[in-house]
């Protein structure tokens, strides 16, 4: 596929490094030389410095015959516009526009065929977001990510000394929990490195522990694992940029939130524009202001400036001051790998997020949501099963008949409103949402072509 990406940020050559890998042909575009000099030393793609709402340079990038075009760049007019220039003068037949102002996203007439002609939009911000939120949800989780329209979430937690299924075989999580509850782990990663779940694997302290469940469910498969954490009450936000805006709007009716803003002319807009939250005017690192607002009392901590080296000192003063958990916004991806799983509990990534809201568009067959895992090494994908048993590899066959690739599972199947956790002699049908977890992402191409409808098969 041919692919245009507006934009060399963190966002646009996260994207980049994700799809070159997988064999599409990139143009990156950026007004910034030093930028597009770094990333192609790294990865092999064409780079075109410019405006990316200039014709002229759209051209020059090879928009006239592109598949697509994803424009992240930091400005949502130049990214909208110039979907409208590439619509307008390459019928560029797919065009992705990062829009951050509400001021946009809120006016549905906004998108689509009567306004600017945008196939997807996408808010880093509202992205961020939702995820803090199902991490809220979900206390002691790791990492929570939807299926299925909300139906069915893959969650990861670590695995604590005293958790009734430690110590013992995957095949005994059936006798601890309900009749009713379904559950299937879909991988299990030790001291960093994976390993594929069978029915006789034990499952050691401090593994991290990916399963799928419905949602309604999720809680009780987590307590067999860990001591279920007690529901968040208290929450303080250090940074009350959009994010903390968003998050405190979503959070304040349910929850005590706190919103500390070195800003006093922001802090004075979030406080306009919050009914319960309490906003404070310092500095997040400030061991006084801390422990004057109690932090020992804090169910969570959550750092989410516009700086990584703030956000990770906060949050590790907060967690030794007493905070029970500390997440921390984190651009830079080496960061992450330094500081999540030690004193900071989880480091959330603003460009994985954005980037597997837009992989879902960029896959081969019928694939309608992608999230990508432990940075970026792993992913989990919701395909759609089309066809018969003659027309399809997956079609009529259980999953004991499918040849998956190396590393990966299925982990669940949603029929219309059920949800039926996989097991080997489960059977798919036409039709069915089918949610896989792969290991190494390096076999993402062999799962997408399980799921393409052909004439037959040799």
């Amino acid at each position: 596929m041919k692919i245009v990406i507006l934009g060399a940020g963190q966002v646009g050559s996260t994207l980049a490094e994700n799809l070159a890998s997988e064999a599409n042909d990139i143009t990156v575009v950026d007004t910034d030389a030093q930028l597009l000099g770094d990333l192609q030393d790294r990865i092999d793609i064409r780079t075109v410095q410019g405006y990316g709402s200039h014709p002229s340079v759209l051209r020059r990038a090879g928009a006239d015959d592109a598949d697509m075009l994803i424009a992240v760049t930091d400005s949502d007019e130049t990214n909208m516009l110039a979907c409208k220039i590439a619509d307008v003068l390459f019928r560029t037949p797919t065009k992705i526009a990062r829009v951050r102002s509400s001021e946009y996203l809120r006016e549905e007439q906004m998108f689509g065929q009567e306004g600017v002609p945008v196939d997807m939009h996408i808010s880093p911000e509202q992205l961020v977001t939702d995820y803090i939120r199902r991490l809220i949800e979900y206390p002691g989780a790791l990492q929570v990510v939807d299926f299925a329209e909300g139906r069915v979430r893959l969650v990861g937690v670590k695995a604590f000394y005293g958790g009734p299924l430690v110590g013992r075989q995957l095949k005994e999580l059936p006798r601890h929990v309900p009749a009713h509850v379904d559950a299937r782990v879909a991988a299990i990663y030790r001291r960093g490195r994976p390993i594929l779940p069978e029915g006789d694997t034990v499952i050691e302290a401090e593994d991290e522990v990916f399963f799928v469940a419905a949602r309604e469910h999720i809680p009780k498969v987590m307590s067999e694992l860990r001591r279920l954490d007690k529901p968040v009450k208290r929450i303080m936000l250090a940074g009350g940029g959009n994010i903390g805006l968003r998050l405190a709007q979503a959070l304040e009716d349910t929850i005590q939130v706190k919103i500390i803003e070195k800003s006093r002319e922001r802090a004075k807009f979030l406080s306009e524009h919050l009914q319960h939250a309490i906003v404070l005017v310092g500095d997040a690192a400030s061991e006084d202001l801390l422990l004057e607002e109690n932090i020992e009392d804090c169910d969570v901590f959550c750092a989410i400036t516009n700086d990584d080296e703030a956000n990770i000192l906060s949050s590790m003063l907060a967690k030794r001051l007493g905070a029970r958990k500390a997440m921390s916004l984190i651009n830079r991806v080496a960061y992450v790998d330094l500081v999540e799983g030690g004193v900071i509990d989880v480091a959330i990534s603003p460009q994985q997020s954005t980037v597997s809201a837009l992989l879902a568009h960029v896959r081969r067959g019928d694939v309608v949501k992608v999230h990508t895992l432990r940075r970026g090494a792993a992913e989990a994908v919701e395909a759609i099963a089309h066809g018969d048993r003659d027309s399809s590899r997956v079609v009529g066959r259980r999953l004991e008949e499918i040849e998956l690739p190396p590393g990966s599972t299925i982990g669940a199947i949603v029929r219309g409103d059920d949800v039926i956790i996989a097991h080997h002699d489960t059977a798919i049908e036409a039709e069915d949402h089918v949610i896989l977890f792969i290991v190494d992402k390096k076999h993402t191409k062999q799962v997408e072509r399980l799921f393409h409808v052909g004439m037959g098969f040799l």
